[in-house]
């Protein structure tokens, strides 16, 4: 199978028949091989009886749909474990995404041997206060800390090698940065391509400002991760032994000062050098601690459900 479009939703049922026709006519000009695939993350609107309709009328439509609303990692999660495609193509189910886009993208996997090729929105049609200025300092950030220069880590149009989708793990919110985790994984053949973005057509936007909040968090956490995800006894055996050292100096100096200097006769648990040396001490072992559990933890991870699939159509 040449291609897998992978479309995560919510209560988006009003464009996507009009999506599937647009994609199907594409794909079909271009003679691919394809399967379309919905994942249906808890909607509340008419969103998966659409999708079973597509699913009898094409063969090529599949559909996963959620017990509950799981979140777009999840969903695209789902989504990559069932993909069959030599390239697989992410997009957002609200017509904002150009399915004439995915010819373009494919060649650039296949024939230009990219790993991943983002979708970058140079010209939006969203709002300038809650999307536009926010995205671009989200961006910015993302860039300087993950080393991966892409001008739009969020467009939701992206193509990936099969081999990508297989080897990475998209938990929690990490959608949005996909490719810093397949780059931390070793694929470090990636670009961006511009991407013609459009207006919404039908309904409002599921995603309000809190999103770059809990994107800068995001980010924080996978820079972390990529780091010391697999080493966190590095970062927390030197905090470890930065405190105890700190500690013990002072300890060693209450010491002498005591036996040699100490001409006061004043107690030395009423000198705040002992409670620093306490405290630098307790939390240094307190560090190892959190180091070793972090090992050990990183040495039984076991791959947990993240998600209730309600029904599954031609998968």
């Amino acid at each position: 199978m040449n291609i897998s479009v992978v479309i995560p939703l919510l209560n988006e049922q009003e464009s996507l028949t009009e999506l599937h026709d647009w994609i199907a006519k594409v794909m079909q000009s271009n003679r691919f091989s394809y399967e379309i695939i919905f994942i249906d993350d808890g909607s509340t609107d008419g969103s998966w009886q659409t999708i079973e309709q597509l699913s009898q009328k094409d063969d090529n439509v599949k559909g996963i749909r959620f017990l509950k609303n799981f979140g777009k990692s999840q969903a695209l999660h789902a989504g990559f474990e069932k993909a069959q495609g030599n390239v697989v193509i992410t997009m957002d189910a609200d017509l904002q995404d150009n399915p004439e886009e995915i010819p373009e993208l494919y060649n650039m996997i296949v024939n230009d041997k990219y790993d991943l090729v983002s979708g970058w929105k140079k010209k939006r049609y969203d709002s300038v206060l809650s999307k536009n200025m926010p995205s671009k300092l989200f961006n910015w950030a993302a860039r300087r800390t993950s080393g991966v220069k892409l001008h739009d880590f969020n467009c939701g149009l992206k193509a990936y090698h099969h081999n990508v989708i297989k080897n990475i793990d998209v938990n929690g919110e990490m959608h949005r940065y996909i490719p810093v985790l397949a780059k931390n994984a070793g694929f470090s053949n990636i670009t961006e391509k511009v991407v013609l973005h459009q207006a919404r057509k039908y309904g409002t936007t599921k995603f309000g400002m809190e999103r770059f909040i809990n994107g800068f968090l995001d980010l924080v956490t996978i820079w972390f991760i990529s780091r010391f995800g697999r080493r966190p006894m590095h970062l927390f055996g030197a905090l470890g032994v930065i405190m105890f050292i700190i500690g013990f100096g002072f300890t060693l100096y209450l010491g002498i000062d005591k036996l040699f200097f100490n001409t006061t006769g004043r107690l030395i648990t009423e000198r705040p050098q002992f409670y620093i040396a306490l405290a630098t001490m307790i939390i240094g072992t307190q560090f190892f601690i959190a180091g070793f559990l972090g090992e050990i933890i990183l040495r039984t991870k076991e791959d947990k459900k993240r998600y209730l699939v309600k029904s599954e159509l031609n998968l």
